[in-house]
C-alpha cells in the first residue's frame, strides 16, 4: 500500500519536472530567436478612433510580448492599401509576418502578391469570404505561407444587438432602421446577417429599411434626416458601429425625439463616447469587444514564431467570442480600463510560451471587465 502511493507520489512529481523542464526549455529557444517582426496592414483611416484603438491594444501586447510591430494605414482605400504592401514587399528589411484585414474584399490579390515571400501572412479581423476562399483556397492549402486566421463574432453581434434592441418593446409590434457599414465588407454583411435572423424570430417588428452608413457619422446622420421623417414610427435603430448611431442620435435629437425614451438605439465598439453614452442610457444596446483582436494576433504570432504552432491549441483559424453585450456597468468599467496604461494586462499571461498548459486560447474582452 505504501509503495503505490509512493510510486503514484514519483509519477506526480516526475511530471511536473518534466512540465516545468519543458516551459524552461521554450522560453529558452524564444530568448534565442529574434524578436518577431510584425507589419499591420490597417484598413482604416489613421485618425479613425476605432482603428487607432485597435493598434494601440496591438503595441500594447507587442510590448509586453518583446516583438516589433509596424502598424501602416490604408486610409480606407483598397488601391493605397495594395500599394503600401507592395512597399513591404520590396522592402529591405521585410517582417516575419504581415497582418492583413479583408477590407473591401482585398485579401485574394494580397495572397498573390506575397504568395513567392518569405514573409508568412494572417488574416485579421475579417479573413477570406467561403466564395473567395473556393477560388484560392484556405489558409496552409495553396498559399503555404497563409498561416492562419483570427476573427470575431460578427454575426453573432449583430443577432445580440437586435435581440436586445427588440426586447426593449417588450413583445409590442414596432418598427426598425438599420445602418450597416460598408457593402462589400465581410464585418459588415455577417452583423446585417444577425440582424435578419433576429428579424426572422420577431414577426412582429417591421424593418422600414437598411441603408448603408459607410460606418460615417455624417453619412449617417445625413441618411436619418431623410428617413426618420419618412418613417415617423420608427422605435428602434440598429447601427454596425458607434459612429452611425451617433449620427442618427443627432438627427433625432433634432426632431425633438429623446434617445433611451422615444427611440433607442443599438450600437457596437468601444469609444469612449460610446460607452459614456450606454452609461447614460442614450445608448441602449451596446456590444463590443473587438477592438482587442489584434493584441490575441500578436500572442498568436508570438507564439507561433517560438516554436509552438497555434493549430495545436483551437486550431488554425479561430472565430473567437470576442463581442459581449455590455451593460452600463460594463462600459464604465471598460472605460476605465482603456484608459490605463497598457491597459493593465498582462498579455504572456496568455501566451503558452510562458503556459504551456494553455489547451486553447480562448480569447474574449473578459480581461478587460475584471
Amino acid at each position: 500500500m505504501f509503495r503505490s502511493v509512493l510510486t503514484a507520489v514519483s509519477a506526480v512529481c516526475l511530471l511536473v519536472f518534466f512540465q516545468v523542464a519543458q516551459a524552461a526549455a521554450d522560453n529558452s529557444r524564444a530568448a534565442e530567436k529574434p524578436p518577431a517582426s510584425v507589419v499591420f496592414l490597417n484598413p482604416g483611416f489613421s485618425n479613425e478612433p476605432f482603428w487607432v484603438g485597435y493598434s494601440a491594444f496591438m503595441q500594447a501586447a507587442a510590448d509586453d510580448l518583446g516583438m516589433q510591430l509596424q502598424v501602416i494605414y490604408g486610409e480606407r482605400d483598397p488601391q493605397l492599401l495594395l500599394h503600401k504592401a507592395r512597399n513591404v514587399l520590396a522592402s529591405e528589411n521585410k517582417p516575419d509576418y504581415l497582418l492583413f484585414v479583408n477590407e473591401m474584399y482585398t485579401a485574394p490579390e494580397l495572397l498573390r502578391l506575397f504568395a513567392d515571400s518569405p514573409i508568412k501572412l494572417f488574416s485579421l479581423h475579417s479573413t477570406l469570404t467561403l466564395e473567395q476562399q473556393q477560388m484560392v483556397g484556405g489558409s496552409r492549402g495553396q498559399y503555404r505561407n497563409w498561416i492562419g486566421s483570427l476573427v470575431p463574432n460578427d454575426e453573432q453581434a449583430g443577432y445580440w444587438m437586435a435581440k436586445a434592441l427588440i426586447a426593449k418593446l417588450q413583445g409590442k409590434p414596432g418598427s426598425l432602421l438599420a445602418f450597416a457599414g460598408v457593402r462589400d465588407t465581410p464585418s459588415s454583411n455577417l452583423r446585417e446577417d444577425g440582424l435578419r435572423r433576429a428579424l426572422r424570430e420577431h414577426p412582429e417588428i417591421k424593418l422600414q429599411q437598411l441603408l448603408f452608413g459607410e460606418w460615417a457619422r455624417q453619412r449617417a446622420y445625413e441618411q436619418a434626416q431623410l428617413m426618420l421623417p419618412r418613417y415617423p414610427d420608427v422605435q428602434l435603430v440598429w447601427a454596425a458601429n458607434d459612429e452611425m448611431a451617433f449620427g442618427v442620435m443627432q438627427a433625432a435629437q433634432e426632431l425633438g425625439k429623446q434617445p433611451g425614451k422615444d427611440i433607442h438605439l443599438a450600437a457596437l465598439n468601444n469609444s469612449d463616447e460610446v460607452l459614456q453614452a450606454r452609461i447614460d442610457g442614450r445608448i441602449c444596446v451596446l456590444v463590443g469587444g473587438h477592438f482587442t483582436l489584434g493584441g490575441w494576433a500578436m500572442v498568436m504570432l508570438h507564439d507561433y514564431h517560438a516554436g509552438l504552432d497555434f493549430a495545436k491549441r483551437g486550431g488554425k483559424d479561430r472565430v473567437d467570442r470576442l463581442f459581449s453585450l455590455l451593460d452600463a456597468k460594463q462600459a464604465a468599467r471598460l472605460q476605465q480600463r482603456l484608459n490605463v496604461p497598457g491597459y493593465a494586462v498582462d498579455f504572456r499571461q496568455f501566451s503558452a510560451v510562458y503556459r504551456p498548459q494553455i489547451k486553447n486560447y480562448g480569447f474574449s474582452v473578459k480581461p478587460l471587465l475584471q
